[in-house]
């Protein structure tokens, strides 16, 4: 079942709020992306409050009709934030509030004195500073703040367990929605690989070695890089026959860049930063890497295999739920250069790995992994909070 609101005389679907804490690159305002993009327009209608601000990532939403709000909130303490979401509140009116990881969490609270009807908090992955789920602070914050929230979504098993197990949510209010990717715009090359980087950068025979994301302390790409530097020592002709692509801005990109160059290696190395041609992107790599200290569901893991990319990832948070060793990938641990190297070596030395591990994964996300399947797990969700709210 799905509501219809009566507003100002017409007939209008339910009013979800979403609360994030900046809507910029990322998985988790991809996944939003995604989600608003697909979800049938006379179901939920939808607008994003940024607790901080938003960028042109915004323009990724295809409907026109999604207003945004940035409440410009300062660092530490900020308590007119609360008077700021409350203006909005009165503005808006929402049937549901909806708000993503820690730092959304406590909005909750104003929605609840506001009588917003639902109240749902999404988890979607840890940041450097609680990597683990285990800060005492946190925790005693999620567990004083669980009366406000009536449902909670959550992207990957692990976060769910944790949500339950650790925060001591009732198992009955949390739902674990796996992430969805778009298997035609997310596609498996045909023909020859695309060309990439500056010119003749890959040329034919290369192995292109491939990540996406944010370059920030908890994504870990400098292990990557420590680990194609071990590569290009140990292994013979690896000059000739690697290349690193790293696509996303922040600050590893230049410390990245200072390994490069002091090993002499930057010629083997494209980091452009942020890019908007992802799919093409992804179609010029061999082989997909993450390495990151934590993980919710990473979207570029999904989206890497629905293109036909074997991917190489950190056994953290949900990616052992996605990367099937020795089936449709490698994982290895965390802030291991060697490990990583010898995994990255295993598909050097097998180009028959890297075409039955890819064509695996799209199997695997084809089967498991739809947009369909996603959305209709969100709005059982809504619907749910709608029809029994306690």
């Amino acid at each position: 079942m799905f509501c219809i609101v009566l507003l100002k005389g017409h007939l209008q679907p339910p009013l979800v709020v979403h609360v994030v804490y900046r809507f910029a690159v990322g998985g988790l305002e991809n996944g939003l992306v995604n989600l608003i993009n697909s979800m049938p327009r006379e179901r939920y209608r939808h607008a994003i409050v940024c607790l901080t601000d938003y960028t042109e990532f915004r323009d990724r939403i295809q409907r026109v009709d999604i207003p945004f709000f940035a409440l410009h909130k300062h660092e530490g303490q900020d308590f007119g934030v609360y008077f700021r979401f409350w203006r909005v509140l009165q503005k808006l009116h929402p049937t549901i509030v909806h708000t993503r990881n820690l730092a959304g969490l406590e909005f909750l609270i104003p929605a609840a004195l506001g009588k917003v009807q639902g109240r749902i908090h999404g988890e979607h992955g840890r940041d450097i500073y609680d990597l683990d789920g285990t800060s005492a602070k946190y925790n005693l914050w999620r567990r004083a703040i669980k009366p406000f929230v009536h449902h909670y979504t959550t992207v990957s098993t692990d976060l769910a367990g944790w949500l339950m197990d650790t925060v001591g949510a009732d198992p009955s209010r949390v739902t674990q929605i796996y992430s969805g990717v778009d298997t035609r715009r997310f596609c498996p090359r045909k023909g020859p690989r695309p060309a990439i980087g500056p010119k003749d950068f890959a040329p034919h025979g290369t192995l292109v070695i491939g990540t996406v994301g944010r370059m920030e302390a908890v994504k870990d790409q400098l292990t990557l890089v420590r680990a194609f530097l071990h590569l290009l020592c140990i292994e013979k002709k690896a000059h000739e026959r690697l290349r690193l692509v790293m696509i996303g801005d922040g600050p590893l990109r230049e410390e990245a860049r200072q390994l490069l160059q002091a090993s002499n290696a930057e010629r083997f190395a494209w980091l452009p930063g942020e890019r908007a041609d992802i799919p093409q992107i992804l179609r010029s790599f061999d082989l997909f890497v993450l390495p990151s200290r934590g993980e919710g569901i990473s979207n570029t893991i999904l989206e890497a295999m629905a293109t036909g990319l074997p991917v190489v990832a950190t056994r953290v948070g949900g990616s052992p739920e996605l990367v099937e060793e020795g089936q449709t990938g490698r994982l290895v641990p965390p802030a291991d250069p060697v490990a990583l190297a010898a995994s990255l070596y295993s598909y050097l030395a097998d180009n028959d790995l890297l075409t039955r591990h890819g064509r695996a994964g799209r199997r695997k996300v084809e089967a498991c992994f739809s947009m369909e399947t996603m959305v209709n797990g969100y709005l059982a969700v809504y619907d749910s909070v709608l029809n029994n709210p306690n």
